[in-house]
């Protein structure tokens, strides 16, 4: 595609055609390679410690280790999920819309993708801690499983949120974008000026702070940062970096990037820049390493079942080290040698453990699809169903995961599936169709089948 040859034009691309839409190999291994960083990040914080009489701590292992803080501006990813979220999910809507689709089967599609992962893990652990509490298992050690899933939780609200934003943040975009961006800037700085005041309208910045990060995506998406030179790709990493030192070190904030994620500051925002400007300074590396065969082969697997093993390995991971504390396997007090050496086989026994998991629930992710007679649910369906989903999360990250709350969450989660029912055809004929293709019944019903994990995440 040749770029504009007129500088004066705009920096954003407000009409992609539906054919223009491809799959990028980077996202899928940024992507990929940020998941492998979570599960091992996570693989260094749990440490459960059986006691005489029953009952289990945690010790977070890694958040008291004085070298994590500054290690962390680099391990805290979750800023560049956003960006990918915005640049794979602005290409999906302008595909969707250019076929006719709306805002409301945006949303089903988005809701559907991620709801019904998360409704499967919520059922399996409802159901298995009752039976492990009717079996005699402490209280205590059936709450601390209980909160194995509520970190996985809160990342999919927040995702999710952001996600069904994006066909009302992509208008504003088109239409102002930069304006867009420093209007999200604003009341997110707003709601950190307040939060001492206030704190509880810090939760505010959920959907602040993260639809801004995910407006960065928007510029990617739309090859902003592409016509960017290596200079001022430079100077944006080092001019956000300069001053997130200078907001941390001044103790306006955290200087731990983990104390700052929930709920989320301008440290986040900051990341993100420096993030999305570093992926496009790597690009041309990346692309080549996601060239070779086997890489892709991993990646087109693991990519269509990201959300199935976000959602799983934390739990599979306290579960893992609940059931060790029963047997005999040597148990290395946290934070010695022989503990941290531990850390690589009990990553890989999260992984193995992954893997038939995935196999039996990785299809919940698969793309809704239905026939080209099926009609969608009604506007008022789907937006009862967003509440649905958004009450029970937001009540555990107010108030913390209960076992009552999963099995509520878990039903609510269904409710929502079946509110949303069949997956909407397009209201329009889809431009620029193939007579050959519309004759060998090719045409496809949304979404498109060359929409794969980048795509639909």
């Amino acid at each position: 595609m040749e770029m504009d040859a007129n500088p004066s034009a705009s920096a954003v691309s407000t009409a992609v055609p539906s054919s223009a839409v491809q799959r990028d190999p980077v996202i899928d291994l940024v992507r990929f390679t940020c998941l492998l960083l979570v599960v091992a990040a996570h693989c260094m914080m749990v440490s459960p410690v059986l006691h005489k009489d029953g009952t289990v701590t945690t010790v977070n292992v890694l958040m008291e280790q004085g070298w994590f803080t500054p290690v962390a501006w680099g391990l805290m990813i979750v800023p560049l999920f956003f960006v990918l979220g915005g640049v794979t999910g602005l290409q999906s809507w302008r595909r969707l819309k250019a076929h006719g689709g709306t805002g409301f089967d945006f949303a089903q599609l988005r809701l559907l993708r991620l709801v019904r992962p998360a409704m499967a893990l919520l059922a399996v652990m409802w159901g298995g801690l009752w039976v492990a509490l009717l079996l005699g298992v402490h209280p205590q050690v059936i709450q601390l499983m209980t909160a194995g899933a509520a970190m996985p939780l809160w990342f999919l609200a927040a995702y999710l949120t952001a996600q069904l934003s994006i066909p009302l943040m992509a208008r504003f975009h088109e239409r102002a974008p930069f304006l867009t961006f420093a209007a999200l800037v604003t009341l997110m700085m707003t709601v950190d000026s307040l939060r001492g005041a206030l704190p509880v309208l810090a939760f505010a910045n959920m959907i602040f702070v993260w639809c801004a990060v995910q407006q960065l995506g928007f510029f990617m998406a739309d090859g902003f940062f592409e016509r960017r030179s290596r200079t001022w790709l430079v100077g944006a990493i080092v001019s956000s970096n300069l001053l997130l030192g200078l907001v941390t070190g001044v103790a306006v904030y955290p200087g731990n990037m983990v104390v700052n994620l929930n709920p989320p500051n301008l440290c986040l925002l900051l990341l993100g820049v420096s993030q999305a400007a570093t992926l496009q300074m790597l690009r041309n590396g990346l692309r080549g390493i996601a060239g070779f065969r086997w890489i892709r082969a991993v990646i087109a697997v693991a990519g269509r079942r990201s959300m199935t093993v976000y959602l799983w390995h934390l739990p599979l991971l306290v579960g893992m080290s609940g059931l060790l504390l029963l047997t005999d396997v040597p148990q290395p007090l946290a934070g010695t040698a022989e503990w941290w050496w531990a850390r690589i086989p009990v990553f890989f026994a999260v992984v193995a453990l992954l893997v038939p998991v995935v196999w039996l629930f990785g299809r919940l992710e698969n793309r809704p699809t239905a026939a080209s007679h099926a009609r969608g649910p009604s506007r008022a369906a789907v937006v009862t169903a967003v509440v649905v989903v958004l009450l029970p999360v937001a009540d555990a990250a107010f108030n913390g995961l209960t076992l009552a709350l999963l099995g509520g969450g878990a039903a609510c989660f269904a409710l929502a599936v079946l509110l949303l029912g069949k997956v909407p055809t397009p209201v329009l004929p889809p431009p620029q169709r193939d007579g050959a293709e519309v004759r060998a019944g090719r045409w496809w019903t949304l979404p498109a089948p060359d929409l794969r994990a980048n795509l639909e995440p």
